[in-house]
């Protein structure tokens, strides 16, 4: 069974998208493991750093994105025009392994999702909670537990915020990574989302654990940066954060505009450089949790 990880900050612009994108395409190329990227952030950023607009314009009309699967999901009347395996896009870059769900630009928000379960519930308040609560625990649990023994990891870029989508793929989790920027309001997103993790954990809805923080885009030490680390250091303890820290590197925007990671159209730049160490780090911590207790 593989392993899914979610790389999540309540704060947006901190590279999750750029981590799990780089993580993904060199655990698959250096390491040979079996990888599945899902996008599941209306922005498509993981999608369309990994496929040409023109690919993913054609897979949107043939409905062949995370949002036919989350229709089928949550509709109870929906029928399956395609099964999970057959939207998948398999072997990107070519690199073998490295696989993605593409998300969607219209992919369902809150206010779409609660009408439904509004209906479902039949408008009685216990019954909504009740709805809602199991609409978190299974929405995206049903469409990637049965794809999790396929591969390796199955690594889930969100967007920022705590969207019913979120809380979904935290509890769909076994792990999860915290990209964060060594700046005050990253701080407050990994507040929000940590109280988040303890309320499932108090409620015995998850188990998911940390496998670490890892700090991006850093340049020139500043004062700010400083206190910022030592304050997250304080909150997480040392050991909760990866040695490896990426850097403010051009070579990994560059990449970007050719739909491919920086492993491969820069390789010796610092930023493909440091997300090889980020690999190796990421392997050795997740055996680590793994090892029998």
């Amino acid at each position: 069974m593989g392993s899914i990880v979610a790389f999540v900050n309540m704060k947006g612009g901190v590279g999750k998208t750029t981590t799990t994108i780089n993580l993904a395409a060199c655990l698959a190329k250096d390491y040979r493991k079996r990888v599945l990227i899902v996008d599941l952030d209306s922005q498509i950023n993981a999608t369309l750093s990994l496929i040409s607009p023109v690919q993913f314009a054609k897979l949107k009309k043939e409905q062949k994105t995370l949002r036919n699967l989350v229709k089928q999901s949550v509709s109870e009347s929906a029928q399956p025009r395609w099964a999970a395996t057959e939207i998948i896009q398999t072997n990107l870059c070519g690199i073998n392994g490295l696989d993605i769900l593409p998300g969607d630009i219209e992919l369902y928000e809150d206010f779409v999702l609660a009408d439904i379960i509004y209906e479902r519930s039949q408008g009685k308040r216990e019954n909504f909670l009740a709805c809602w609560q199991d609409m978190e625990n299974n929405l995206l649990r049903n469409i990637l537990r049965p794809l999790a023994p396929m591969y390796d990891f199955v690594l889930l870029d969100f967007s920022p915020g705590d969207h019913l989508m979120t809380r979904s793929g935290i509890l769909t989790s076994d792990y999860y990574v915290i990209p964060a920027k060594p700046e005050p309001l990253s701080v407050v997103g990994i507040g929000i989302l940590e109280g988040r993790i303890k309320q499932f954990k108090e409620h015995q809805r998850s188990n998911i654990e940390l496998l670490g923080i890892t700090f991006t885009s850093l340049g020139r030490t500043t004062n700010m940066a400083v206190q910022v680390q030592e304050r997250l250091e304080r909150d997480f303890g040392v050991d909760s954060f990866f040695k490896t820290a990426i850097p403010i590197n051009v070579a990994i925007a560059r990449a970007v505009d050719h739909y491919r990671p920086v492993i491969l159209t820069e390789p010796r730049s610092k930023g493909a450089r440091a997300y090889k160490r980020l690999a190796n780090e990421f392997l050795y911590r997740w055996q680590q949790q793994e090892k029998p207790s």
